[in-house]
């Protein structure tokens, strides 16, 4: 088992390594093979980054994340003019309109709230807002319409999880109700805990996911 100093050290090569971080505005501490992130990165896609770059160090059972975005003066918005790009960039990039998304920016932070009939276009509508430069962080809380029957989304999750994390997916236990779908078990790292997470979410007709894997 390795050990704090040699996982706070490939986690910090792995920040070091991803072109998207400025490993130099992130620190890095480890107890107990848990990683604590702490810190100013520019940007939210970048404390995601981070907080990804982290996940995939083998032997990390958990990430911490203490960082707090703080934007260059050139990204520095209103509230206003973030919220309104945020709506054009779910029209033009996602297909969604007002009637479909309701925004709500607070120094910078998005929430994005309404029902869509695809659990992609909810993915698809936060990874694009996290990406703009002049967001500081984002909640997703849209819902994903159109009921589904409990052994077709069980189905699709366990295809999922067989083609993407198979060893992972003998460990785990899958529970649907009312389109919530609750993961339980073990993983051996935190990549097959993301991997199996993923598969959950792409299931139609899910529209909240209950993570208590256990990594071990």
């Amino acid at each position: 088992m390795k050990t704090d100093k040699q996982l706070r050290d490939e986690v910090a090569e792995e920040l070091d390594f991803d072109p998207l971080i400025n490993s130099a505005q992130i620190g890095v501490e480890v107890t107990d093979r848990v990683v604590t992130l702490s810190g100013h990165p520019s940007s939210y896609a970048e404390k995601v980054a981070a907080e990804k770059a982290a996940q995939r160090v083998a032997g990390v059972k958990a990430v911490v994340v203490d960082m707090h975005v703080r934007l260059p003066n050139d990204d520095v918005h209103t509230d206003e003019e973030t919220a309104s790009a945020v709506r054009s960039m779910l029209r033009w990039m996602v297909g969604l309109g007002e009637d479909a998304v309701k925004v709500q920016v607070e120094n910078g932070w998005v929430t994005l709230r309404g029902v869509v009939d695809n659990p992609r276009r909810s993915y698809l509508a936060a990874r694009t807002i996290g990406q703009m430069r002049s967001v500081t962080g984002v909640t997703n809380l849209i819902e994903v319409s159109g009921p589904k029957a409990v052994g077709d989304v069980m189905e699709h999750i366990g295809k999922a999880l067989q083609r993407h994390a198979q060893r992972a997916a003998k460990h785990i236990q899958i529970k649907v109700r009312d389109g919530t779908v609750t993961l339980s078990g073990k993983v051996g790292s935190y990549a097959e805990r993301s991997l199996a997470r993923g598969a959950a979410w792409s299931a139609p007709g899910v529209h909240a996911v209950i993570d208590d894997l256990e990594i071990e």
